[in-house]
C-alpha cells in the first residue's frame, strides 16, 4: 500500500492532530457514494478550543489564518480516521465551507479561510484545490473565531 500523503505530510512536517470528538448529536463524518463529508471542525490546541472570540475585535487576520489551518489539519485527521488509515484514498478536495466569526464591518474572511484551502493544496497538491465558501458570522460554538467543513471525493 503506499502512502503518498503521509510521505508528503512527513516531508511538509506536518503531524496531524488526534481527530476531534463530536461536541453535540452529530457524527464527525459520513461517507455516501464516492463522497467523504466532514463535520465542521473548530480550532483546537490541545483537547481544548482556541483563538477565542471576533476577527476585527480579538483576533488578527494572520491568527484567523492559523486558526483555519488548525481546522484544516483536524478535517486531514478525521479524514484518515474515516479511511482506514489511508489518505491516498482521497482523490481530491471538493469543496471547503469556512465560517469567521466577524464584525460586521469585517471583510477579510477569504484571507482568514486560505488557511485551511493552502494547507489543503499543500498536503494533496493539485487535488487539493477546490470550490469554496467563506462566510462571516455573527458567532459560532464556544466562542471560537474559525469553523471549517469539508467535502472530498473518494476511491
Amino acid at each position: 500500500m503506499e502512502n503518498v500523503i503521509d510521505d508528503r505530510l512527513n516531508k511538509l512536517n506536518i503531524s496531524l492532530p488526534e481527530a476531534n470528538k463530536p461536541l453535540a448529536n452529530y457524527v464527525p463524518y459520513v461517507i455516501t457514494g464516492n463522497h467523504l463529508y466532514i463535520s465542521g471542525q473548530i480550532p483546537m490546541l490541545d483537547g481544548k478550543p482556541s483563538f477565542i472570540g471576533t476577527l476585527g475585535r480579538d483576533i488578527s487576520t494572520d491568527d484567523g489564518n492559523k486558526a483555519a489551518r488548525l481546522c484544516g489539519l483536524s478535517i486531514i485527521a478525521i479524514a484518515k480516521e474515516a479511511l482506514g488509515g489511508n489518505l491516498d484514498l482521497i482523490v481530491r478536495c471538493v469543496k471547503l465551507v469556512g465560517y469567521v466569526a466577524s464584525l460586521v464591518d469585517y471583510q477579510d474572511q477569504p484571507k482568514v479561510i486560505n488557511g485551511a484551502s493552502d494547507l489543503m493544496v499543500e498536503v494533496f497538491g493539485e487535488e487539493g484545490r477546490h470550490a469554496r465558501a467563506a462566510v462571516g458570522v455573527s458567532s459560532l460554538p464556544l466562542n471560537v473565531s474559525v469553523e471549517v467543513e469539508a467535502i472530498f471525493e473518494i476511491k
